[in-house]
């Protein structure tokens, strides 16, 4: 399908979302009497953790409720993905929704990930999309020579961490020090640049 019209078919019949911003391609299943029942639309991964080139992400699939339309799609998706040389595709269901389509096609689950607040952060204000707070659970299908899929990390920001230009750095290498949760600041990165400092301490004396 044209991306145009894919978008149109999203934003009439999506329950929660609306269309994406581009695509690689998109897809429509018509029923037996020719009508358009619904439409998939496969582009790059959204979460850059998953954007190595060899991975598409179906972005929407919407459908008008015909019976079998989701997992046609989700099939259809992935023969034309592997068809085009991707050896992953990935997409994600929210809280309730069994999945019992993808399964169907043959995509299997990955994880189940927690609610997240939303993109909105103080550094890059983002408006409320209607689908924050809600968990979500990610699915993929594969080739059996797909590199392994790297580790789901939460996509939430933490806007409360020290900014890079003021984290504090290690007097003898000048590196980053890793702050821990518990115990005494480090005033060094690692038990080397401790002994280093010592000995130089001890020299002078």
């Amino acid at each position: 399908m044209k991306f145009k019209a894919a978008c149109a078919w999203v934003d009439q019949h999506h329950r929660h979302h609306n269309a994406p911003q581009g695509h690689q391609f998109s897809l429509g299943v018509r029923s037996g009497d020719g009508r358009l029942v619904g439409v998939a639309i496969v582009g790059r991964p959204v979460s850059r953790h998953f954007d190595d080139g060899l991975t598409v992400e179906v972005t929407r699939l919407a459908t008008d409720g015909t019976p079998n339309a989701c997992s046609a799609l989700y099939a259809a998706a992935w023969r034309t993905a592997r068809s085009a040389g991707y050896r992953r595709a990935i997409t994600y269901t929210q809280d309730g929704e069994s999945g019992a389509s993808l399964r169907a096609a043959g995509w299997r689950k990955v994880a189940d990930l927690p609610a997240r607040p939303g993109w909105d952060a103080p550094s890059r204000p983002r408006r409320a999309l209607g689908t924050e707070n809600v968990a979500r659970t990610l699915w993929e299908i594969t080739t059996h020579n797909a590199p392994p899929l790297p580790e789901v990390r939460d996509e939430t920001r933490d806007e409360t961490r020290t900014p890079r230009s003021r984290r504090k750095r290690c007097p003898e290498c000048k590196q980053p020090i890793t702050s821990t949760p518990t115990g005494r600041p480090a005033r060094y990165c690692s038990p080397a640049c401790r002994q280093r400092a010592y000995r130089r301490r001890t020299r002078l004396r």
